[in-house]
């Protein structure tokens, strides 16, 4: 059978999965590739390609597929592990953790304003070792010009001596600056279905992080501008708008939405506007989508189009409708890249080109062959884009959009008696048929949008904003085609962003009462990955072309992904999970029935402007594991690393019974009913018993200048199974304390798992308590690069010689632990993939303990 002359080898949509299946293949390796292995495997590849294009010319299309298929899905994941190992390549170097560095370099991006300081990307020039250093940053290899990355992810931190920068003077996209850093390698915060913070740095091929060193470490200028590098033009206009925006329409809320709108600023948006927007479903609307490219594309075109009629001769040329179109590509190109070219963005821009393009040629292609080759081509020029949710949920829209279109039926026409009736009439009629057309299709695609993205949703943000079809109906026509026209022409015409501020102001405020409904979220604990996949095909199903009756039968396949049936402790047992907080201190301890939390983490920033760990990583984590409420919250004692997520708990969960060492009228004391945890407490529940070893009651009952300090009221709670396995929290206590545990009680302190006191302190931990305890697993919760110097090095020589492992969160993140088997896993080592290279996957007690 001879081939058509012209026609594909392959089907191109089958090319595109098969690119599309190898870089998703690529991106589940724990390390790249060999090179020898490489260059093996890409000798197999090409050789593949001319069998398989034989056997295509032959007319032998099965056999052409089995050979080109497995050959275009090897080469990209080929380049992908190229490109992959080639960034892992552009790590720091270990040596040079938390060394001092003077750095020269350009900023690239758009600096943003993150938890009261400035972060960045800087273009490494050239390096050096400062001209003093103090002894944490003794020089390294001599005078050798240290090996840093090409980027560095550079933060410009707040100090009451050195005050953030101001908008005026802050970093600004292509300036170069001199800079003594403070270098550290990628890492973050890692909790089972939390964010990945190495993955950003590697999409961003940042190597590592540099800290500006503050003066009191080097006496020398630390951020010196040295003037305009020419780069980074369309970075630095977009930076300069902002300043425009903010500096027309101040700090009011809108004001985020409308540099959003504008330029892609998603960073300008208030973090308490971002959280109306989730819970109201209407995050994709403040982000440039591709609905607003393809609207500035449309407008574009229609004034292009019109311009290019009334130039003498110019039709002749170009037919206007081709001009049209051209024009249109060109706009969308240009707004998405002065928009910070996202995911959407890309996306709608190849379409509109490959569409353009198509219809150059006189032909059309299928929406599931374009939407395939737009996946491929985004993918090939970014593989790691297939692990950010925008991705998924941007072509997952679109798909679902084409597939669940109504097909035409024939023989339609405009209601009426046709041309007997008055002109006014039949264009009355013709207009309101068009107006119910456009509100069914309305109604159509975002019945279609929120039923089949909702597994989706559930799978990246694990809940579902039950308000987003109302939100959305009212959002869509305002934000579309009100808000983003007027933020676009205020850029020409600055006094349009007065009323554009009022009208996001007006959506903000309708939305708000939505969002504050109480069922306005549905949240779903985390389901196994074939519920999910099962769930996804299920919402699929309903909103695909069907008879109602067979949509209703996927009704029960959502069921297991909407409510899966999670392990539960087995009654007299109980499960521990160590969250990664930073520094400070968290612990859940779940039962058959219960749970309790020990302590909230820290808020973040010098004054919680980063938020804290309450909302930001105890309250995703409690939700993605089934928990709708909490039994018993303890807090230890006041301070902020212990206690700065509570609120934010208290606000989001119902807790029904709070124990603390807090003070009498602390504000804390007053959401929810209170019991002070003093020595000889204790309980049971479901056959775990639970008792308070500190402090005693009339140390908790003082007041005034005689009351302990908070360290020293830090609530020991003891936590035993039914088989005798022990857990003991300990919070902040010191020496003295552990003295006075031992004496009180002698034989109730030995436990298999142990909270190291005080994150590791020197001041705490002391011998006669570790050898009371003699723990086999000792967790220290504290922050990478902490300037407490926590954990003590000699603290955890202590736990080793015992032969205890040490649990360090900073290298294993969250640990869990099981009372039933004493088995345990690290969060890190649980999610590992080649990015994290460089960091110790296998935590323990052996060699050096990590970044304290």
């Amino acid at each position: 059978m001879e081939m058509r002359a012209g026609a594909p080898v392959l089907p191109l949509g089958l090319l595109a999965a098969a690119v599309l299946a190898g870089i998703a293949a690529q991106l589940q390796l724990p390390a790249p590739l060999e090179a020898s292995l490489r260059r093996m495997l890409l000798g197999a590849a090409l050789a593949l390609l001319p069998a398989g294009l034989v056997l295509a010319r032959r007319g032998r299309r099965t056999a052409a597929a089995w050979v080109l298929l497995p050959a275009c899905a090897l080469l990209a994941a080929l380049q992908a592990d190229v490109r992959a190992a080639q960034r892992l390549s552009h790590r720091l170097d270990p040596a040079l953790s938390d060394r001092l560095v003077q750095v020269e370099g350009v900023v690239a991006g758009l600096p943003q304003m993150e938890a009261g300081r400035w972060r960045g990307l800087l273009e490494v020039e050239r390096a050096g070792w400062p001209a003093t250093l103090t002894a944490a940053g003794s020089r390294v290899n001599g005078d050798a010009p240290p090996p840093l990355p090409p980027r560095l992810r550079v933060v410009w931190p707040a100090s009451a001596a050195e005050p953030v920068p101001a908008r005026a003077q802050a970093p600004r996209a292509g300036q170069r600056w001199r800079l003594t850093l403070r270098l550290r390698p990628p890492g973050g915060r890692v909790n089972p279905q939390g964010p990945d913070a190495v993955l950003a740095a590697f999409e961003d091929d940042a190597g590592g992080t540099g800290v500006v060193a503050p003066r009191a470490a080097v006496p020398a200028d630390l951020a010196v501008p040295l003037g305009e590098s020419g780069r980074h033009r369309i970075d630095r206009w977009r930076q300069d708008q902002r300043d425009r925006i903010v500096a027309r329409l101040g700090a009011r809320p809108g004001a985020g939405l409308i540099a959003a709108l504008a330029v892609g600023d998603q960073g300008a948006i208030e973090q308490d506007d971002w959280a109306l927007f989730r819970r109201a479903g209407l995050a994709h609307l403040v982000a440039i989508s591709g609905l607003h490219v393809t609207m500035f594309a449309w407008l574009a075109g229609v004034l292009a189009g019109a311009l290019w009629r009334r130039l003498p001769g110019a039709p002749l040329r170009c037919p206007a409708p081709r001009a049209a179109r051209r024009a249109g590509v060109l706009a969308a190109l240009g707004y998405a890249l002065l928009s910070g070219w996202g995911v959407p963005s890309q996306r709608t821009v190849l379409m509109l080109a490959l569409v353009v393009l198509l219809r150059e040629g006189a032909r059309q292609w299928p929406a599931p062959r374009l939407l395939g080759v737009v996946a491929a081509v985004v993918a090939l020029a970014d593989p790691w884009a297939l692990l950010q949710p925008g991705f998924w949920l941007s072509f997952v829209a679109v798909a679902l959009l084409f597939g669940s279109a109504p097909t035409q039926a024939a023989g339609g026409g405009a209601p009426g008696g046709g041309g007997r009736r008055p002109w006014r009439d039949r264009w009355f009629d013709r207009w309101r048929g068009r107006c119910r057309d456009g509100a069914r299709e309305a109604l159509r695609s975002q019945w279609v949008a929120t039923v089949g993205l909702a597994p989706w949703t559930l799978v990246f943000f694990s809940q579902i904003p039950l308000v987003g079809l109302p939100a959305n109906a009212l959002a869509i026509p305002v934000v579309t085609l009100v808000l983003t026209p007027l933020a676009l022409l205020g850029l020409l015409l600055e006094p349009l962003w007065w009323p554009a501020l009022q009208g996001a102001e007006a959506l903000r405020a309708a939305v708000a009462p939505l969002a504050a409904w109480p069922g306005a979220v549905w949240s779903a604990p985390a389901a196994p990955d074939w519920a999910r996949a099962l769930g996804i095909v299920a919402a699929a199903a309903l909103v695909l072309p069907a008879p109602v009756r067979l949509r209703l039968l996927a009704l029960p396949a959502l069921l297991p992904m909407l409510w899966p049936a999670l392990p539960r402790p087995q009654p007299g047992e109980f499960e521990l999970l160590a969250a990664d907080v930073g520094q400070g201190h968290a612990v859940l301890i779940r039962t058959a029935r219960h749970v309790l939390l020990h302590d909230t983490g820290p808020a973040y920033g010098r004054h919680g402007e980063g938020g804290d760990a309450g909302e930001r990583v105890l309250v995703p984590l409690l939700r993605a594991q089934g928990i709708d409420a909490i039994d018993r919250l303890v807090l230890s004692h006041r301070d902020t690393d212990h206690v700065g997520g509570a609120a934010s708990l208290l606000q989001a969960l119902p807790v029904r019974l709070m124990h603390s060492s807090l003070e009498p009228g602390h504000p804390l004391r007053a959401r929810t009913p209170h019991q002070p945890c003093r020595d000889g407490l204790r309980w049971e529940h479901d056959g775990v018993r639970f008792e308070f070893l500190h402090p005693q009651a009339e140390v908790l009952e003082r007041t005034g200048p005689g009351r302990a300090s908070s360290n020293a009221l830090s609530c020991v709670l003891r936590i035993e199974s039914a088989r005798g396995r022990r857990v003991l929290l300990t919070g902040d206590i010191g020496v003295e304390q552990e003295l006075a545990l031992g004496l009180r009680h002698p034989e109730a302190l030995r436990a298999e798992v142990l909270q190291v006191p005080h994150h590791g302190s020197a001041s705490s931990s002391g011998l006669y308590f570790v050898n009371s305890v003699t723990p086999t697993w000792a967790i220290v919760q504290s922050g990478r690069f902490n300037p407490y110097g926590h954990p003590a090095w000699p603290v955890l020589q202590r736990y080793r010689d015992l032969g205890t492992h040490l649990i360090l969160t900073t290298r294993c993140g969250a640990w869990h632990w099981s009372s039933a088997d004493a088995s345990s896993w690290c969060a890190r080592a649980e999610r590992w993939r080649y990015w994290q290279d460089g960091e110790d996957r296998n935590p323990g007690t052996d060699g050096d303990p990590g970044w304290p």
